[in-house]
Protein backbone atom coordinates (compact mmCIF):
# COMPACT_ATOMS: atom_id res chain seq x y z
CA UNK A 1 0.00 0.00 0.00
CA UNK A 2 1.55 3.65 -0.65
CA UNK A 3 2.18 5.55 2.46
CA UNK A 4 1.66 9.03 0.61
CA UNK A 5 -0.26 10.55 -2.19
CA UNK A 6 0.53 13.03 -4.61
CA UNK A 7 -1.64 16.41 -4.90
CA UNK A 8 -3.26 14.87 -8.40
CA UNK A 9 -3.19 11.79 -7.05
CA UNK A 10 -5.53 12.99 -4.03
CA UNK A 11 -7.32 15.33 -6.66
CA UNK A 12 -9.10 12.47 -8.45
CA UNK A 13 -10.02 10.49 -5.37
CA UNK A 14 -11.43 13.93 -4.23
CA UNK A 15 -12.66 14.65 -7.73
CA UNK A 16 -11.50 18.39 -7.77
CA UNK A 17 -8.37 19.79 -9.41
CA UNK A 18 -4.66 19.38 -8.30
CA UNK A 19 -4.57 23.45 -7.73
CA UNK A 20 -7.65 22.89 -5.34
CA UNK A 21 -5.59 20.29 -3.04
CA UNK A 22 -2.71 22.67 -3.54
CA UNK A 23 -4.62 25.48 -1.96
CA UNK A 24 -5.95 23.11 1.16
CA UNK A 25 -2.59 22.09 1.92
CA UNK A 26 -2.02 26.23 1.75
CA UNK A 27 -4.78 27.28 4.16
CA UNK A 28 -3.95 23.81 6.50
CA UNK A 29 -7.07 21.79 5.98
CA UNK A 30 -4.42 19.08 4.86
CA UNK A 31 -0.77 18.12 6.12
CA UNK A 32 1.65 17.47 3.52
CA UNK A 33 5.16 17.33 2.72
CA UNK A 34 7.68 17.97 0.80
CA UNK A 35 10.03 16.19 -1.13
CA UNK A 36 13.71 17.03 -1.16
CA UNK A 37 15.08 19.00 -4.07
CA UNK A 38 11.70 19.15 -6.24
CA UNK A 39 9.79 20.11 -4.06
CA UNK A 40 6.63 18.47 -4.64
CA UNK A 41 3.79 18.32 -2.48
CA UNK A 42 2.86 14.52 -0.70
CA UNK A 43 0.32 13.97 1.75
CA UNK A 44 0.23 10.75 3.92
CA UNK A 45 -2.43 8.39 2.88
CA UNK A 46 -3.18 8.36 6.65
CA UNK A 47 -4.23 12.65 6.53
CA UNK A 48 -6.01 11.64 3.16
CA UNK A 49 -8.54 9.19 5.22
CA UNK A 50 -8.50 11.81 8.12
CA UNK A 51 -9.57 14.28 5.08
CA UNK A 52 -11.81 12.45 3.28
CA UNK A 53 -14.03 11.37 6.40
CA UNK A 54 -14.24 14.93 8.22
CA UNK A 55 -15.65 16.11 4.77
CA UNK A 56 -17.54 13.11 3.81
CA UNK A 57 -15.91 11.96 0.75
CA UNK A 58 -16.00 8.13 0.32
CA UNK A 59 -12.67 6.34 1.58
CA UNK A 60 -11.18 4.20 -1.27
CA UNK A 61 -10.93 0.41 -0.39
CA UNK A 62 -7.71 0.48 -0.96
CA UNK A 63 -7.13 2.72 2.32
CA UNK A 64 -9.31 1.10 4.19
CA UNK A 65 -6.56 -0.80 6.04
CA UNK A 66 -4.77 2.89 6.90
CA UNK A 67 -8.33 3.66 8.83
CA UNK A 68 -6.99 3.27 12.61
CA UNK A 69 -9.22 2.04 15.54
CA UNK A 70 -11.86 4.99 15.92
CA UNK A 71 -10.21 7.54 19.01
CA UNK A 72 -11.94 8.10 21.92
CA UNK A 73 -11.45 11.23 24.42
CA UNK A 74 -12.88 10.23 27.59
CA UNK A 75 -13.46 13.72 29.90
CA UNK A 76 -14.47 12.87 33.84
CA UNK A 77 -13.14 14.10 36.55
CA UNK A 78 -13.24 11.04 38.37
CA UNK A 79 -10.01 9.28 38.29
CA UNK A 80 -11.22 5.85 39.30
CA UNK A 81 -14.22 6.05 36.68
CA UNK A 82 -12.05 7.67 34.07
CA UNK A 83 -9.32 4.84 34.21
CA UNK A 84 -11.92 2.28 34.39
CA UNK A 85 -13.72 3.60 31.06
CA UNK A 86 -9.93 3.92 29.21
CA UNK A 87 -9.46 0.24 30.66
CA UNK A 88 -12.74 -1.08 28.92
CA UNK A 89 -12.10 0.73 25.76
CA UNK A 90 -8.79 -0.02 25.26
CA UNK A 91 -10.04 -3.82 25.16
CA UNK A 92 -12.27 -2.90 22.85
CA UNK A 93 -8.89 -2.23 20.37
CA UNK A 94 -9.70 2.06 20.24
CA UNK A 95 -7.18 4.57 20.87
CA UNK A 96 -7.89 6.52 24.06
CA UNK A 97 -7.07 9.84 25.93
CA UNK A 98 -8.41 10.75 28.60
CA UNK A 99 -8.70 14.51 30.66
CA UNK A 100 -10.03 15.57 34.01
CA UNK A 101 -11.48 18.96 32.86
CA UNK A 102 -13.19 21.03 30.44
CA UNK A 103 -10.28 23.31 29.40
CA UNK A 104 -8.12 19.88 28.45
CA UNK A 105 -10.78 18.32 26.88
CA UNK A 106 -10.75 21.62 24.57
CA UNK A 107 -7.09 21.51 24.66
CA UNK A 108 -7.04 17.95 23.31
CA UNK A 109 -9.77 18.66 20.77
CA UNK A 110 -7.35 21.14 18.79
CA UNK A 111 -4.26 18.41 19.22
CA UNK A 112 -6.28 14.91 18.35
CA UNK A 113 -9.65 14.50 16.02
CA UNK A 114 -11.23 11.48 17.95
CA UNK A 115 -14.34 10.23 16.80
CA UNK A 116 -16.20 9.73 20.02
CA UNK A 117 -16.05 11.74 23.45
CA UNK A 118 -17.40 10.24 26.63
CA UNK A 119 -18.73 13.41 28.69
CA UNK A 120 -19.08 14.17 32.28
CA UNK A 121 -21.36 16.90 32.72
CA UNK A 122 -19.97 17.80 35.83
CA UNK A 123 -16.52 18.93 35.71
CA UNK A 124 -14.15 21.42 37.73
CA UNK A 125 -14.32 24.93 35.80
CA UNK A 126 -15.82 24.82 32.23
CA UNK A 127 -18.43 22.04 32.82
CA UNK A 128 -19.71 19.71 30.38
CA UNK A 129 -22.56 21.48 28.77
CA UNK A 130 -19.86 24.49 27.95
CA UNK A 131 -18.00 21.55 26.29
CA UNK A 132 -20.45 20.50 24.22
CA UNK A 133 -20.95 23.70 23.16
CA UNK A 134 -17.46 24.24 21.93
CA UNK A 135 -17.74 21.23 20.52
CA UNK A 136 -20.91 22.19 18.17
CA UNK A 137 -20.02 25.82 17.46
CA UNK A 138 -16.39 25.37 16.55
CA UNK A 139 -15.09 24.26 12.68
CA UNK A 140 -14.21 20.87 12.47
CA UNK A 141 -15.74 18.85 15.64
CA UNK A 142 -18.99 19.41 14.52
CA UNK A 143 -19.23 15.13 13.47
CA UNK A 144 -17.85 14.73 16.45
CA UNK A 145 -20.01 11.58 18.56
CA UNK A 146 -20.68 12.69 22.27
CA UNK A 147 -22.24 10.21 24.43
CA UNK A 148 -23.33 12.25 27.61
CA UNK A 149 -22.24 9.92 31.09
CA UNK A 150 -24.21 11.73 34.00
CA UNK A 151 -25.57 11.14 37.52
CA UNK A 152 -27.44 14.20 37.22
CA UNK A 153 -30.80 15.11 37.10
CA UNK A 154 -32.86 14.19 34.02
CA UNK A 155 -33.29 17.70 33.13
CA UNK A 156 -29.62 18.21 33.09
CA UNK A 157 -29.07 15.43 30.85
CA UNK A 158 -31.84 16.78 28.85
CA UNK A 159 -30.20 19.99 28.73
CA UNK A 160 -26.96 17.94 27.08
CA UNK A 161 -28.80 16.60 24.47
CA UNK A 162 -30.35 19.78 23.35
CA UNK A 163 -27.13 21.02 23.22
CA UNK A 164 -25.80 18.51 20.99
CA UNK A 165 -25.48 15.26 22.72
CA UNK A 166 -25.97 12.26 20.38
CA UNK A 167 -27.39 10.18 23.65
CA UNK A 168 -26.78 9.90 27.36
CA UNK A 169 -25.80 6.95 29.54
CA UNK A 170 -27.16 7.96 33.24
CA UNK A 171 -24.93 6.92 36.42
CA UNK A 172 -24.47 3.92 37.44
CA UNK A 173 -24.35 1.96 34.42
CA UNK A 174 -23.53 -1.70 33.35
CA UNK A 175 -20.06 -1.03 31.28
CA UNK A 176 -21.24 -3.07 28.29
CA UNK A 177 -24.13 -0.23 27.75
CA UNK A 178 -21.80 2.19 27.26
CA UNK A 179 -19.45 0.12 25.11
CA UNK A 180 -22.73 -0.78 22.50
CA UNK A 181 -23.88 3.08 22.50
CA UNK A 182 -20.05 3.45 21.15
CA UNK A 183 -20.13 1.38 18.67
CA UNK A 184 -23.68 2.20 17.18
CA UNK A 185 -22.24 5.72 17.38
CA UNK A 186 -19.55 4.84 15.50
CA UNK A 187 -21.12 2.58 12.70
Amino acid sequence: MKKSLSTGQLAKYCGVGHRTVLRWIKVGYLDAFQLPGRGDNRVPVEECVRFMKEHGIPIPEEFKEAVKPEGILIVEDDTAMAENLARLFTREGFEVNVVHDGFQAGAMLSEHRPQLMLLDLRLPGLDGIEVLKFVRETLGHSDLKVIVISGLPQADVDKALEAGADTAVRKPFNPQDVVAAAKRLLD
